[in-house]
């Protein structure tokens, strides 16, 4: 059937095109079917159905399409209708827990990148990855399918390090201090980053507060190859775009399948062309890893699947029953990351952490004494410079200071009702109302922790600070916080017997 092309720019769950419902009758498809296009190139898409938004012997394309395959109003194509894809064969043959080939894993991750499954579709492949998981063969083709979907950065200079945090920790503000002493010391770290789904605030959140973030692959391959480093979101590139489809399929489920995040992370890292790794691994209450069995079980996974991909991996379980540092948000974590640099010892968590971590890429680079080689570069201002520097090429101001940032202008302080000591901090209420206060939208907005674990507290004490941009913001983010109540305090005293 020929139809008239019409663009439209309506929101969707997912792309489709749409077409009148006499015109869907002619073609015998109906709602989440799939249509072939002729437009000089051939393509599949869904279908949604109208009468009122399209007319009969016209079809509604959005954007994405228009862009991909050139076409314009006015244009003419032929449709038709077309069966499902093969993968949706695949997808019930691993919900059936049953091992999938090369070939039907690439079939799967090329038909989400190219729309032709539908977001219940994508569900039901999530879903048996929670359920009944991958081998490592299987995650191996996985990660190297997502990576053909896109580019690949491809850098003369060698060898390439990176660096990744599994997360699930707020306040985790190391990595520019981390990229910066691994630089320092002459070693090249093009560090992408993402921002926060569901967390307070990710690395790229924070590190727009104070230069661009959004660069394209060559603009990240010129700042790495001359300065040795380079902050940038992952989601600026088309480096495994099928990743940024599923997570957005993957957030509402609230799952995250471990063969899923393990290709998310390796395929990002393929593409970036890393030779050498360190992934860290927060492991605490509250975090995706729980407990140490589990952390060492992601340790292997990591270790022997960059064997597998010729990369070499190393991983660092790190302390994560609290925040890292006192500072949660944008703008609150960016200005604490800044102090660092400039060499204040506190919080000495985010002194301790980092250093340990760029340590350990120092020691991956041939540089002995990793750890105390880190703090040398920290503290005679050599990691600060070369952070300036990276600044400055992603659009900055060299002479930035901790002091130029300023957070949201609306407080609310949360008191101690009782005398003790910090027992725990629960880390999903701190992201709550974190996010409450406006985090990571708002960039001032998130929260300082005044008492951290095993220090004294007495009645009436400010143990915590919340900031915002907006003053209802805030007011909310407080009433959460004293229903919450995140920071555990106990006395000494257990039982009266």
């Amino acid at each position: 059937m020929k139809l008239i092309v019409k663009e439209y720019d309506l929101d969707s769950s997912e792309p489709a095109v749409i077409i009148h419902d006499d015109d869907c009758i002619r073609l015998g498809v109906k709602v989440h079917d799939r249509v072939r296009i002729n437009s000089g190139d051939v393509w599949v898409s869904l279908v949604g159905n109208s009468d009122t938004i399209v007319e009969k012997g016209q079809i509604l394309i959005p954007n994405i399409y228009l862009k991909r395959y050139n076409l314009k109003d006015g244009d003419e194509v032929d449709v038709a209708h077309s069966p499902k894809p093969d993968s949706v064969i695949y997808i019930r043959k691993k919900m059936d827990n049953k091992t999938l080939t090369k070939e039907e894993i690439y079939a799967v991750v090329n038909d989400i990148l190219e729309a032709k499954l539908s977001n219940i579709e994508v569900s039901a492949w999530l879903t048996s990855l929670y359920i009944n998981g991958m081998d490592l063969d299987e995650i191996s083709h996985f990660t190297n399918a997502m990576v053909d979907t896109g580019d690949r950065i491809v850098f003369e200079r060698q060898p390439v390090f990176d660096f990744h945090s599994v997360g699930g920790v707020p306040g985790n503000k190391v990595t520019p201090i981390v990229v910066s002493i691994v630089a320092a010391a002459g070693l090249m770290l093009p560090k992408t980053s993402s921002r926060a789904i569901s967390s307070a605030c990710g690395t790229s959140d924070f590190v727009e507060t104070f230069c661009d973030v959004e660069l394209s692959a060559e603009r990240v391959k010129e700042i790495s190859e001359e300065i040795g480093a380079v902050f940038a979101w992952g989601g600026s590139m088309n480096l495994a775009p099928v990743d940024d489809i599923v997570i957005k399929v993957e957030n509402p489920l609230g799952i995250n399948p471990r063969a899923q995040m393990l290709a998310s992370i390796m395929s990002k890292k393929v593409a970036i062309g890393a030779t050498h790794l360190l992934v860290d691994i927060p492991m605490g209450a509250g975090t995706k890893i729980p407990t140490m069995d589990v952390a060492r079980a992601y340790v292997r996974d990591f270790t022997d699947l960059g064997h597998k991909l010729g990369m070499h991996v190393e991983c660092a379980i790190t302390y994560a029953d609290q925040p890292v540092g006192q500072a949660v948000g944008p703008i609150l974590e960016a200005r604490e990351c800044i102090r660092v640099l400039e060499g204040d010892n506190h919080p000495g968590s985010v002194v301790e952490k980092a250093c340990a971590l760029a340590g350990m890429i120092l020691e991956m680079g041939g540089i002995p004494n990793g750890a105390d080689k880190a703090k040398e570069l920290l503290e005679s201002g050599a990691a600060l410079k070369k952070f300036r520097e990276v600044v400055a090429a992603q659009g900055g101001n060299y002479d930035i200071k901790s002091s130029d940032l300023v957070p949201g202008q609306y407080t609310q302080d949360v008191v101690a009702t009782k005398a003790g000591f910090v027992h725990s901090i629960d880390n999903k209420s701190i992201v709550q109302i974190a996010r409450a206060a406006g985090s990571p939208s708002d960039k001032g907005a998130g929260l300082l922790i005044f008492k951290k674990r095993g220090q004294r507290v007495e009645k009436g004490d400010v143990i915590m600070r919340i900031h915002a941009d907006n003053e209802a913001k805030g007011i909310r983010a407080k009433e959460l916080a004293l229903r919450y109540a995140p920071i555990h305090i106990e006395g000494m005293l257990i039982e009266k017997g």
